[in-house]
Parts: C-alpha cells; structure tokens; sequence
C-alpha cells in the first residue's frame, strides 16, 4: 500500500471521532493485536515480497550520537512509513 492509497482509505473515515484507537494485525493471519504506537519515516529494502529490512533515513542515521553505530539503507532502499505497535 502506498501513503497515496493510505491516505484516501482514512478520507473514508474522517466520519469517526479523533479518539478512535489504530489497531495493527501481529500477522496476516489475525493472530494477534497491538495498538499503534509510533508512525516512523524510514527506509525499506524488500527482500520478498512480503517481508524485507527497515533502515533509518539518511538524516536520522546522521542525527544520532554516533552514526556508524546504525546501518546505512542500501542505495537501492526506498522510502517508506514505519507503523510501530505497542507490543
């Protein structure tokens, strides 16, 4: 899903009050939920098509303490929106 198609399934909602809680799926599969906790711009690598490695952005990697302590995103990473749970 890209932010553009993400974006036009929330206009759909817009009827639902602000204190709605954002749930996300453990798995596919159903077997597990945990509320939305951090929404992160980041960096993605697939690696299939279901699943892949998440990297820091370039900036954020430069902004932290020591840098080189993180992994840099393979020049071939595109961004993407990072959806944390709580657990």
């Amino acid at each position: 899903m890209t932010l553009a198609e993400l974006r036009r399934k929330l206009a759909e909602l817009d009827h639902l009050p602000g204190d709605t809680i954002v749930i996300l799926s453990k798995d596919a599969g159903g077997n597990g939920f945990s509320p939305l906790y951090e929404v992160d711009p980041s960096m993605y690598h697939a690696e299939t098509e279901w699943s892949g490695e998440r990297y820091m952005t370039e900036a954020t990697r430069q902004a932290q303490a020591d840098p080189n302590a993180y992994t840099k995103a393979p020049s071939h990473a595109m961004p993407a929106l990072c959806l944390w749970p709580i657990h």
